[in-house]
């Protein structure tokens, strides 16, 4: 039998068109009662949604004020009509982007990309309606990039028309063409939520940020930009970047570079394109990342002017007088809080940095330092471990850094080692290093085992994920978690094997700090279950569990669920994946019996995994 519409869907149907493509009767929505009021909000596409609300925005207090806080309801439950508008706007970003569930709809517990990290978010304090629009004119950028980037394109990229699909999922679907459709109109209009722009290379022209009657418009659209994400090829044009830098120079707090090759001339454009000329040279950035970029000239042994103008803003250094960019940062008082220098070659480019004594005492009260830098990250730069003597020279002079990831550097033991003195220092000062990661670093169980030693009042997070360990590192990290207060725990693929697994289970502390581990990928088997068992006793804190790929056979699921049904603790998520045995137990479906929040606290392979072989192979 085919389908009957009901009346509320049909005039749902005739409201959603006439707020979307206008109606001189649209206005009287206001006057619905509350009750039907808010059923038909709950039931609009994003587009209608969007237009009611810039509707209410619009209206006179004498028409029940602006928003939808105060649209047929006394003023007692404007906040409560306030979140679930947000929820409805929760909702249709879910609909639609599914894949951004770990890390939008995981409120209580996100976990990164080294399986670590946990923030706590809460449903009041996210803006869905602006992240809904924020994803949805970076779509539509994306798409039109596409487009631009074809030989045979010759136009305004304001012109472009925005796909059906992405017209369809907002809630405009007809075929019928008008000024809607053009990605002018969606950045005009929804550019105000945008706070994360990335810009791909064909987009950072003058078009996309001259304003008047230009077809696309971003000047105004991004006046709230805080984070610029470039992509710049090889003997790209810089103008567009320019503009749009010097445009938002009064917002951006975020700069990162990535896939991008920029001779010093351009550099010294874009760096100089964010100084405010009008006090005194200086800048807002507070983030810098480079990825897999060259924006230094290697037959060069200087770094670019505009670089150093930008790095030493502010401060009394004059630019002409520093060579090389460290020697920059530690002379300078710059305000950048996070630097991210990655996957580029910097092997012996640290030797070039002068050093000075290391006296740790007298470092607090030298002006020689980057005294606001609390972030760095060196990842995938082929350091060698003489370069991590270099960089320990710099380090120290770095007074209030919290954060420092090393990873992908193959700087082995005696590199760890040079830094050891370092980390000794670091992590007692007034403002302590307290994350420290040194994934795949090629690094041994003996060097890992000594730097566990000089580390017994860590209390922020440790990674050595990818290293070679063995299962003789079991014993030193149990002494590591029985003296330091750390908090998360990386270990994923260090080759701990059931013997480590059996070590660590035997001689852990009774009770430890621990509110996230990452023990994925370390062929564990049942002795990793009987381990997790153990955690759930010892860690009262624990919110996240990662034991993903450890060859469990199926009995572990019995043992696992009789743990979490005597736990009393906070877990929030038990990352089972990979582990395809699990799921011949009839103890597998119960395991999602346990809840946090309303939400499952066990991922486990799905069943017709199970048919699959694990894939053994390093």
């Amino acid at each position: 039998m085919s389908y009957v519409p009901t009346l509320f869907s049909l005039c749902v149907k005739t409201i959603t068109a006439a707020l979307v493509h206008g109606n001189e009767h649209v206005e009287d929505i206001v006057g619905l009662p509350s009750e039907l009021f808010d059923g038909l909000a709950t039931n609009l596409p994003p587009l209608a949604l969007q237009n009611m609300h810039e509707l209410l925005e619009r209206l006179p207090d004498s028409c029940g004020g602006v928003g939808f806080t105060n649209v047929g309801v006394d003023h007692g439950r404007k906040r409560k009509r306030k979140e679930d508008f947000n929820m409805t706007w929760k909702m249709l970003y879910m609909n639609r982007w599914p894949e951004d569930i770990t890390m939008t709809q995981q409120i209580g517990c996100v976990a990164t990309e080294d399986g670590c990290e946990i923030a706590k978010l809460s449903n009041q304090s996210v803006d869905w309606q602006q992240l809904y629009w924020e994803k949805h004119l970076q779509n539509c950028l994306d798409e039109a990039a596409e487009t631009a980037l074809l030989p045979s394109f010759d136009g305004y990229i304001g012109d472009l028309t925005i796909s059906d699909n992405i017209m369809d999922v907002i809630g405009h679907s007809g075929g019928t063409f008008c000024t809607c459709m053009k990605l002018s109109f969606h950045c005009n209009k929804f550019g105000q939520y945008i706070r994360y722009l990335r810009l791909q290379n064909v987009l950072c022209v003058a078009e996309t940020c001259k304003s008047g009657s230009h077809p696309l418009n971003l000047r105004n659209a991004v006046r709230w930009l805080s984070h610029f994400k470039i992509d710049i090829p090889k003997a790209h044009p810089v103008n567009g970047v320019c503009l749009h830098l010097n445009q938002h120079r009064q917002t951006l707090h975020s700069l990162e570079f990535i896939y991008s090759q920029i001779p010093p001339a351009m550099i010294d454009q874009i760096f100089g394109s964010i100084l405010r000329r009008d006090v005194s040279q200086t800048h807002g950035v507070r983030e810098l990342h480079v990825k897999s970029s060259r924006i230094f000239d290697s037959k060069s042994s200087t770094i670019p002017a505009g670089l150093l103008s930008f790095i030493s803003a502010g401060s009394k250094l004059l630019p002409k007088f520093a060579k090389m960019i460290f020697d920059v940062l530690l002379g300078s008082s710059s305000d950048v809080v996070t630097l991210e220098i990655s996957e580029n070659n910097l092997a012996g480019w640290l030797s070039n940095v002068e050093r000075k004594p290391l006296e740790f005492s007298l470092l607090m009260e030298s002006n020689m330092s980057l005294k606001s830098l609390r972030k760095l990250s060196l990842r995938g730069n082929n350091l060698q471990k003489d370069d991590a003597e270099d960089l320990h020279y710099i380090l120290v002079h770095m007074p209030v850094l919290s954060s420092l990831d090393i990873s992908d550097n193959a700087i082995m033991d005696d590199g760890v080692r040079s830094l050891i003195p370092y980390f000794v220092w670091a992590v007692e000062k007034s403002y302590p290093l307290s994350d420290i990661k040194l994934n795949n670093c090629n690094l041994s169980c003996t060097g890992v085992a000594e730097l566990l030693r000089s580390l017994p009042t860590l209390k922020g997070s440790f990674s050595v994920a990818e290293n070679n360990l063995g299962s003789s590192i079991a014993a030193p990290l149990a002494k590591f978690l029985a003296c330091s207060s750390v908090r998360k725990l990386n270990i994923e693929d260090v080759e701990l094997g059931t013997l480590g697994f059996q070590q660590l289970e035997d001689q852990i502390p009774k009770k430890m700090a621990l509110q996230c581990i990452n023990l994925s990928k370390n062929r564990g088997g049942l002795r990793a279950a009987y381990f997790i068992v153990k955690l759930l006793m010892y860690s009262p804190n624990i919110a996240y569990i990662n034991a993903g790929g450890n060859l469990m056979p199926p009995e572990s699921s019995e043992v696992i669920y009789d743990a979490l049904k005597q736990s009393q603790g906070k877990l929030e998520t038990l990352d089972l994946s990979g582990n395809t045995q699990l799921c011949q137990s009839n103890y597998a479906s119960r395991l999602t019996e346990f809840r946090q929040h309303g939400r499952p606290i066990v991922i486990i392979p799905p069943l017709q995994a199970s048919s699959t072989p694990y894939d053994d192979d390093p």
